[in-house]
C-alpha cells in the first residue's frame, strides 16, 4: 500500500515517499512537515487559550478560593503570547486554502467568534487589573462581573465548537 499526498486541489493523492501537501503561498502544503506543525502549534495555543481563560473564568464564578483575585493578572501574558501564536499558525494554515476558508461558513463564525472572544478578554483583563483588589475585599465580584464572565465562557467554547466543525462542514475538505 502506497503512502499518500494532497493535491493542488486539497485531495489525497500516491506518493511513494510520504505524506506531501501541495504548495500554498507560505510553503506549508509544499512541506511535509509544514501542516502538521502549524496545525500542532494551533492546537497548542488553543489550549492555552482556552484553559487559561477557563481558569481565570472558573476563579471569578467562585471556584477555586485559594488563588487571589490579584495574581489572575498574571497569566494574562501567556493568553496573549498563546494569541499571537493562534494569529500566526492560524494565518500559515488559512494561506493553504484562501478560497475555501472564506466561503466555509463555520470557518467565518469561528474567526468573528475569535474577534468578540480577544474583545472580550482584553476587557476582562482591564477589569481585573482595575476591579481585582475591590473584589478580594469584598470577596467576590458583581452579578453584572459574574454574566459577563459567562458571555466570555460561552464566546470562547463556541470558537472551540466552530474550529472542529471547519474539519467536518462546508467547502474546505470537499473533494
Amino acid at each position: 500500500m502506497g503512502l499518500a499526498r494532497f493535491d493542488n486541489r486539497g485531495r489525497i493523492e500516491k506518493c511513494s515517499h510520504g505524506w506531501k501537501i501541495h504548495s500554498s503561498p507560505l510553503g506549508i502544503r509544499g512541506e511535509l512537515w509544514g501542516w502538521p506543525l502549524a496545525l500542532t502549534i494551533h492546537a497548542l495555543g488553543t489550549a492555552l487559550v482556552i484553559g487559561l481563560i477557563f481558569i481565570i473564568s472558573l476563579r471569578l464564578l467562585g471556584l477555586f478560593a485559594a488563588i487571589p483575585y490579584t495574581s489572575l493578572n498574571r497569566l494574562f501574558p501567556v493568553i496573549w503570547v498563546a494569541l499571537l501564536l493562534q494569529l500566526l499558525s492560524g494565518f500559515t494554515l488559512w494561506t493553504a486554502k484562501p478560497t475555501r476558508y472564506v466561503t466555509d461558513a463555520a470557518f467565518v463564525l469561528k474567526l468573528s467568534l475569535v474577534v468578540v472572544g480577544i474583545i472580550l478578554t482584553l476587557y476582562l483583563y482591564r477589569t481585573i487589573k482595575r476591579e481585582a483588589a475591590a473584589w478580594e475585599a469584598a470577596g467576590s465580584l458583581s452579578s453584572l462581573g459574574v454574566k459577563f464572565v459567562a458571555a466570555n465562557l460561552l464566546v470562547w467554547c463556541s470558537v472551540v465548537v466552530a474550529g472542529r466543525l471547519t474539519a467536518y462542514l462546508g467547502p474546505l475538505y470537499a473533494g
